[in-house]
């Protein structure tokens, strides 16, 4: 497992171990107060601790190393990862918004005491600083499984900061438990839709940022000059492994041994300085 599998792996572990305690503390203030925005906010810090097992379950298998069948490797796994988290995500939301509605129908309230607002406040803190922890990891190491469970803990964190207004109103507005739960669905429903729009994009392959396109053209003026016309940019992304592709166009005069000898000493450099696995496609120049 290399280093940013580790760090992947390890925010994995810290999230599970502080879900648990957090679940269990706010499940027991939402029973106290009869609290349908508490429970289900402790719900999700719940799902919280299955999603880091699936970031645990991904980085394992996204380590794995190439074979027969996989040539690439299994870096794809922090997708699939991913895509299941945001899958748990949007049920939970749906379980929210039914007992949600269903507290409207019979017009219950919560009956909120000191248990409810300790718990809550505990948890903004807890559930944001996880968040930083977790966008930070993913900064440096690039997994999208990890970054989608910073975006859960977010998430987390927001439900309960909208509890938190919910017990500060409650005395005054009967219905603002269940309208809460109602809110922190459609959070829910908008955080799983932006983790699956970015996991497949990355599955169906995207195009090269201008960044990447801007640093292979300099390589490839730098070691041809400005006659090469670099084009036809493709990246395909497995994890941390990545494929990019593109054409070059050589003079004519050029011997196939000359042409090859130039396209490799790019494609060693993109991999040298881009940590990229560069495939050229060599086009002679009319």
């Amino acid at each position: 497992m290399n280093t940013n599998n580790k760090l992947g792996y390890r925010e994995g572990v810290v999230s599970v171990v502080l879900n648990l305690l957090l679940f269990v503390l706010k499940y027991y203030a939402g029973i106290v107060s009869a609290s349908v925005a508490l429970i289900a906010d402790a719900w999700h810090t719940l799902s919280d601790s299955l999603t880091s097992l699936v970031v645990i379950f991904g980085i394992r298998m996204s380590s794995r190393k190439p074979d027969k069948e996989h040539p690439f490797g299994h870096g794809r796994w922090e997708q699939i990862s991913a895509i299941i988290i945001a899958i748990l995500l949007a049920v939970v939301g749906l379980e929210f918004v039914k007992d949600s509605i269903g507290r409207l129908s019979s017009r219950e309230a919560a009956d909120f005491g000191w248990w409810a607002y300790g718990a809550t406040l505990v948890s903004i803190v807890v559930k944001e600083g996880l968040a930083q922890y977790a966008f930070r990891i993913a900064r440096i190491t690039g997994n999208a499984s990890v970054k989608a469970d910073g975006w859960h803990h977010r998430s987390d964190a927001l439900s309960s900061l909208m509890v938190l207004g919910g017990l500060l109103l409650s005395p005054y507005v009967w219905w603002i438990d269940s309208a809460l739960g109602i809110l922190i669905s459609v959070l829910l429903f908008y955080a799983a839709y932006g983790i699956i729009r970015e996991a497949v994009n990355k599955i169906l392959g995207e195009e090269p940022s201008e960044k990447i396109v801007l640093q292979v053209k300099e390589i490839v003026r730098q070691e041809m000059g400005v006659v090469a016309y670099p084009h036809h940019f493709h990246i395909h992304h497995y994890g941390d492994y990545a494929e990019f592709i593109f054409h070059i166009k050589v003079p004519g005069e050029k011997t196939v041994k000359e042409a090859h000898q130039l396209a490799t000493k790019i494609e060693d450099r993109i991999q040298k300085e881009l940590d990229m696995t560069a495939t050229i496609h060599v086009e002679p120049l009319d």
